[in-house]
């Protein structure tokens, strides 16, 4: 079942009732400020931090599901309604959501007024404006009265809900002219504070939420909309507001703006003060003076739009499958941007406390970004590096806000460094900026243990070397790629976090999947030392990466596919002697890509063991057969149902590894078929089932063995976004940036016939149509020269020689 349909030329998903499986949500601001923003105008507002720096309260996991955003009620006579719908829930004349590129809109009508509400973050800018049209398409003159709302959080979103003894009594606002400010501890720590003004006079206002909903009233009837007018309310402590009250006449056919905008701003500290206890609103009135009148904000929100088309205009595909070229095209490129800027922090499913910015997360967000803004990917590299320990191990999240180790989860996830190669080696390939590597970056954010950013990587190489087991194969430490797979943590007692709790000594518990990692990634580090005429470093890594390749031929191969570790006391995990869990995908997914044993069929065993007993009708689950019994040495993989998450789950993020791995031995239809099971346009029709957004990917999908196979959760923020986006445009489609121009390697799929690749590269375009299927190049022309197609089958289209715009042809 369908709730909406794709608008592919307004680049919108059009969302058209309310009631859909689960809120469905989009993400305003591109940097700095952000929103959260459901399809009922659920969420919140946060200046770059999610925790320490949100404007706008929100409970999560409440009843009913989505609870306080940004409403404005409509009161008509005796009816009472809202543009999003909720909360007021009256039955609306028409209702739509077009959730588009960093922006919401919403278009509804009840009684003959139509509202069109339209939510956008400007670039470069700490606000939120919130543009509503108001008309009157009946035949008789219509005075209604608008209520808008915001419920202040008190900053630390964590703190706000529950050190109630304090926040009960801090509260603390300001009214002048037609803004509400909120200046909570302002006096004391901040030099911060937020408002919310309208561009027009207001004839009343409340700022205490008490007075404005009622004590014992919800979200949907607050007494002072019930009632049809305002309490003129002022704050002292308890839970401050911000609601503008405005009559509105309108004769029939005239419609009227508001624009009102929700903002954050940072004083001075010797320059916080208007005067005793009255703060400096300069900012916040050059702030309002900037988007007064609908012209500035259609301007905004133009700027805004080609914005996207600038960052959207570097690839594009044309084929014969619409659901292809969309998922290309727009959504999964606005995916990678959007979970680029908040890694795992802050969606309906994270809640922006307990997690910063990944390590491992945001390094593997870059490969699906980088093309979009390589100046923000190559500050993020740094930052990432500038968190890294001296052993090459790091803490695995930092907070947004400071740019510094998060130690509330700490490190000793030993895949944890080599992702910072993987990140690195994309970003040269993309821009040929080898100047990264000369960055000085420090250790720790400890300036006395700065090297440079190749002294980073050399770490992150070194600390595999340096951490291995009785097999000659990585240490798993507290954990490698999946979190749940505690190799080193025996617990029995309800209270302990699996992941912060490793109680045994971590020198046995080996990973196949870091070694296979280690191996794809490791030779990337090898090919850059010799790039860099560091011929010393490169052999030492070529022999330390044979030298792996052989552990897992003798260790790690178990008949038929790639074991997944050895667990504490050397026991096989992923092996057909287990009773449960006999095959995992990771270390098949990176024993592929790394191509050990290739030549040897390896490789295509593996994946043909994975097609038999992981995949199923919804994508590739993680284990088989799930494990029903609570296993102590695994950790907190077997503590989830069957076929749910970590535990036969069919988790996305992990899919595209072996993607790669078909193409990797020429199977373009498997690989695309892999692709097209979990993208979510190839879902949109089993939405009722699958329940979270049709236009952009999950985490999980409960898998074969689960109560609901197909239904799924996470939305949103998932290294599922840059992998897939990775695997079918670098892979499938195969277009790869290289160190010294663009190489063309496909692997195409037999149904999609002649495709159309538009690829801008270094200031560059490349318009490359490709024709034919499978793998291996034929024939490959730029211009009227011929190019040489290399032993491999694919082509290197070399930039010195072939910059500017120009047309490429392929033949498979």
């Amino acid at each position: 079942m369908q709730f909406g349909y794709f608008d592919d030329d307004k680049r919108e998903y059009v969302i058209t009732t309310p009631e859909t499986p689960y809120p469905w949500i989009n993400y305003l601001g591109n940097q700095d400020f952000f929103g959260l923003i459901s399809n009922t105008a659920g969420g919140y507002t946060f200046y770059r931090d999610a925790k320490f720096r949100r404007l706008t309260r929100y409970r999560y996991n409440n009843v009913p599901m989505d609870v306080g955003g940004r409403y404005f009620y409509i009161k008509d006579g005796e009816t009472q309604w809202n543009p999003g719908w909720k909360p007021s829930k009256t039955e609306l004349d028409h209702y739509e959501c077009r959730h588009g590129m960093s922006y919401t809109r919403f278009v509804s009508e009840k009684n003959d007024i139509v509202s069109d509400l339209l939510f956008f973050i400007p670039n470069d800018f700490w606000g939120e404006v919130q543009k509503l049209t108001l008309k009157n398409k009946g035949t008789k003159t219509k005075t209604i009265k608008v209520f808008s709302f915001a419920e202040w959080c008190l900053w630390n979103a964590e703190d706000d809900m529950n050190n109630l003894q304090r926040n009960l009594s801090t509260g603390e606002v300001e009214v002048e002219d037609s803004t509400i400010y909120h200046k909570t501890e302002y006096k004391e720590r901040r030099n911060h504070y937020a408002f919310y003004s309208v561009n027009q006079d207001i004839q009343g206002f409340d700022t205490d939420r008490e007075t404005f909903m009622g004590l014992y009233n919800g979200f949907d009837k607050p007494q002072v909309v019930e009632a049809g007018k305002p309490g003129n309310s002022i704050a002292h402590g308890w839970s401050p507001i911000a609601s503008h009250y405005l009559e509105v006449e309108l004769k029939p056919g005239e419609s009227k703006d508001f624009i009102f905008l929700l903002g954050y701003v940072e004083m001075e500290e010797d320059n916080k003060w208007e005067s005793k206890l009255v703060i400096n609103k300069t900012k916040a009135k050059s702030m309002m003076a900037q988007f007064d009148t609908v012209e500035k904000v259609d301007k905004a929100f133009n700027d805004l739009r080609e914005y996207w088309d600038d960052l959207l205009g570097r690839y594009t595909i044309q084929s014969s499958d619409d659901r292809l070229d969309r998922m290309v095209n727009i959504w999964n490129q606005y995916q990678c941007m959007v979970t680029f800027n908040m890694s795992r922090s802050a969606s309906f499913f994270e809640t922006g406390i307990g997690r910063g910015m990944g390590f491992r997360d945001s390094n593997q967000d870059l490969i699906g970004f980088v093309h979009q803004c390589p100046d923000r990917a190559k500050e993020r590299i740094l930052d990432i590096a500038a968190t890294q320990l001296e052993d090459g191990s790091a803490y695995h999240q930092y907070q947004p806000l400071t740019k510094r180790g998060n130690d509330i989860l700490g490190g000793n996830f030993n895949d944890d460094p080599l992702w910072l190669i993987l990140s690195t080696v994309t970003y040269i390939k993309e821009t040929g900026d080898f100047s990264i590597l000369d960055e000085v970056v420090p250790f720790d954010n400890d300036e006395s243990k700065a090297k440079s950013h190749f002294d980073h990587l050399t770490a992150s190489f070194n600390h595999v070397i340096n951490h291995l087991g009785p097999h000659g194969l990585p240490l798993i430490g507290r954990a490698d790629w999946n979190d749940c797979l505690n190799l080193n943590c025996f617990s029995n007692d309800p209270n302990e976090s699996f992941q912060t709790t490793g109680n045994k000594v971590g020198n046995t518990a080996e990973s196949l999947m870091i070694a296979g990692l280690f191996v794809l990634y490791g030779k990337e580090y090898e090919v850059l030392c010799r790039r860099l005429g560091k011929g010393d470093l490169a052999t030492k890594a070529a022999e330390a990466i044979k030298n792996m390749e052989t552990a897992v031929l003798e260790h790690g191969w178990d008949g038929k596919w790639f074991l997944r570790a050895y667990d504490y006391f050397g026991n096989k995990v992923g092996s057909d002697e287990n009773e449960e869990g006999k095959i995992f995908i990771e270390s098949q997914g990176f024993c592929t890509m790394a191509e050990i044993g290739k030549d040897d069929g390896y490789c295509e065993t593996a994946l043909d063991s994975v097609k038999e007993r992981l995949d199923c009708e919804y994508g590739i689950v993680l284990n088989n057969p799930a494990f029903t019994k609570y296993y102590i040495e695994y950790g907190e993989i077997s503590t989830y149902p069957a076929g749910y998450k970590e535990n036969a789950g069919i988790f996305c993020h992990n899919n595209p590894w072996i993607m790669i791995g078909e193409t990797k031995i020429g199977r373009g239809d498997r690989a695309f078929e892999y692709w097209s099971k979990i993208a979510p346009s190839y879902l949109e029709e089993i939405s009722d089932l699958h329940r979270v957004e049709p236009y952009v990917y999950c985490q999980m999908i409960a898998g074969k063995d689960a109560f609901k196979p197909g239904e799924a959760k996470n939305s949103w923020l998932t290294g599922t976004a840059a992998w897939n986006y990775y695997a079918i445009t670098q892979y499938i489609l195969g277009v790869q940036p290289d160190y010294d121009g663009l190489r063309i390697n496909p692997c195409l799929p037999k149904q999609l016939g002649t495709i159309k690749i538009t690829r801008k590269f270094r200031g560059s375009e490349y318009n490359i149509v490709i024709s034919g299927s499978g793998k291996g190049v034929k024939s490959a022309q730029i211009g009227a020269d011929n190019l040489t197609v290399d032993s491999d089958g694919s082509v290197l289209i070399p930039f010195e020689k072939y910059n500017g715009t120009h047309q490429v042809a392929i033949n498979l």
